[in-house]
């Protein structure tokens, strides 16, 4: 049985796959699209099992294109803002997709995370009707950002309740996508069971597009490592792992459940 009290929160940014604008190159909005959308439909399996309930912050640009899924989806999982477009932002896109995923899903929206994990102001935010915000990866990525200076677990900026992404304690060792991907299991996973005990949850997120093949695109090889069917392998013996260990559940059920002190 798991253990009381440490949570899993699995989320996942839904969203065009535009990854090439890092990288100096373009993909076709068409294409974008497609591509996102066969990432989440790959994900699917892993998303509709019992007892696997996560966050997807997604754009509402997906989320218009893709309104029967989102719909579904929606049933079981918490569906999170990833703002308007993934390429571009104005700050009127916060209130703009809150207000377009609530239309589709029928359902409040709480919670934010930024496109790229970019600075956003919070008294914007909280002014958009948000509850909580997830766009802070405490950590330093070279040539990125550096959010060392920034708390490891949830804190509150101006009204608005922030859950950074899970690091490890001490050397702050990111444990997103990234990381997962290029780390050898072993490591990754005595890495996340080490700060869930330590934090009483781990808060990872993933790609769709991620879960499906990307090795025709130019793209660095640690993006494109173990992409498709590999990786939706790992990620199922992730999720089984954990599942020793705690409970996965949304975000907004774990502010639920464990209430942020003020």
């Amino acid at each position: 049985m798991p253990e009381k009290n440490n949570y899993i929160l699995l989320t996942f940014d839904v969203e065009e796959f535009d990854i090439s604008l890092d990288y100096k190159f373009t993909i076709a909005p068409q294409q974008q699209m497609e591509v996102g959308s066969r990432g989440l439909n790959a994900l699917l399996p892993i998303l509709n099992s019992t007892n696997t309930e996560c966050t997807l912050f997604t754009t509402a640009n997906f989320a218009l294109h893709h309104q029967q899924v989102m719909q579904q989806l929606s049933a079981r999982h918490e569906i999170g803002s990833h703002t308007f477009y993934h390429g571009t932002f104005k700050e009127d896109d916060l209130a703009a997709s809150k207000q377009a995923l609530e239309n589709i899903c029928g359902k409040k929206v709480t919670g934010l995370r930024m496109p790229r994990m970019r600075p956003v102001n919070m008294e914007a935010v909280k002014a958009a009707g948000y509850f909580y915000d997830s766009s802070i990866n405490p950590t330093w990525l070279p040539g990125r950002y550096n959010y060392t200076h920034l708390p490891r677990n949830i804190y509150n900026e101006k009204a608005v309740w922030r859950l950074p992404a899970s690091v490890t304690p001490g050397l702050r060792i990111p444990l997103f996508w990234l990381s997962f991907k290029n780390f050898p299991y072993a490591v990754f996973k005595k890495l996340a069971l080490h700060t869930l005990h330590k934090d009483g949850y781990l808060n990872l997120y993933f790609h769709p597009w991620e879960f499906t093949d990307i090795n025709g695109f130019n793209l660095p090889a640690y993006v494109k490592k173990d992409c498709g069917q590999p990786l939706l392998d790992k990620l199922q013996r992730l999720i089984d792992d954990l599942k020793k260990e705690g409970e996965c559940i949304s975000i907004e059920r774990y502010l639920q459940l464990v209430p942020p002190s003020t």
